[in-house]
């Protein structure tokens, strides 16, 4: 055999079975994201969010999520969480702004978004991240599953950790906007049509009791609502008159139909752009 044969054969093996991925080097950022197809860590250098003094209306949450953050990155027990509840109301934003907060006095703690349609490699990425010297935020964002869904398998490895366990170093929190992961109308229609309807449903129901935290996000009234728009505009030196200011942030929401963190940010957007004020 030729060694051109050779090497293409060589060549087709290393395609089917590749080298193992080597682990980029943490310390250029304190966030990444998980890619696959080729597997690769991102580094992101400069992260979307805000302070977490600009978070109004979600102190309970905080401050729990900020607790557990700061025990994991000091070396202690830590809960996976997951943040359930109304649209809009920061969610991510609390994830994103705590790692901030927390990253300030412990560099060895890295952010690592895993989208949901990823959720099958998961076991790569956690055999990546556990002999890694950081510790780890698993950040998967938006997270729900449908009747014929079978990612939530391979949620398990996360949070079960299976034969191996979760890595010491590795904590997950997720955001959804249902408390259970599936639709309401998901879980009636298995338990009316299954023979056992306990057991029909209760492995995917299941899946959320796997989180130590849950912490729940309710929508906001007017005045946390206004609250937010006062703190964006005092962070920005947005100044505008209290009265008139109010008369715009009520019209902007009722257009909306809604009230939320995402439409007071949205509502400040078009404001600071009004008046000349840069975000960047």
């Amino acid at each position: 055999m030729s060694d051109d044969a050779l090497d293409r054969i060589a060549a087709a093996l290393e395609r089917m079975s590749p080298a193992p991925l080597e682990a980029p080097d943490f310390s250029q950022a304190g966030a990444f994201v998980w890619h696959v197809e080729p597997d690769r860590l991102a580094a992101v250098v400069d992260v979307n969010r805000v302070d977490l003094t600009l978070l109004v209306g979600v102190d309970r949450s905080r401050d729990t999520l900020l607790d557990n953050t700061l025990r994991f990155a000091r070396g202690f027990g830590a809960n996976n969480a997951l943040l359930w509840g109304a649209r809009g109301m920061g969610k991510s934003s609390l994830v994103k702004a705590i790692h901030a907060a927390v990253h300030t006095d412990h560099p060895d703690l890295k952010l690592v978004e895993l989208q949901r349609e990823d959720l099958p490699s998961v076991g790569r990425l956690l055999n990546l991240l556990r002999g890694a010297p950081y510790r780890f935020v698993l950040f998967c964002d938006d997270l729900s599953f449908s009747h014929d869904d079978q990612h939530y398998k391979s949620l398990k490895a996360v949070l079960d950790g299976g034969i191996e366990g979760r890595p010491e170093n590795v904590v997950f929190y997720a955001t959804s906007n249902r408390r259970h992961l599936m639709p309401r109308d998901m879980i009636e229609n298995e338990r009316s049509s299954a023979i056992n309807p306990s057991e029909a449903v209760e492995e995917k129901v299941s899946l959320s009791d796997r989180f130590g935290l849950w912490l729940g996000f309710h929508p906001c009234s007017q005045d946390e609502y206004l609250a937010m728009i006062d703190g964006y505009c005092a962070a920005h030196n947005v100044a505008v008159d209290a009265d008139r200011l109010r008369a715009e942030a009520i019209e902007w929401q009722a257009t909306r139909g809604a009230r939320s963190g995402r439409v007071a940010w949205q509502f400040f957007v078009d404001l600071a752009g009004r008046h000349g004020v840069s975000l960047i």
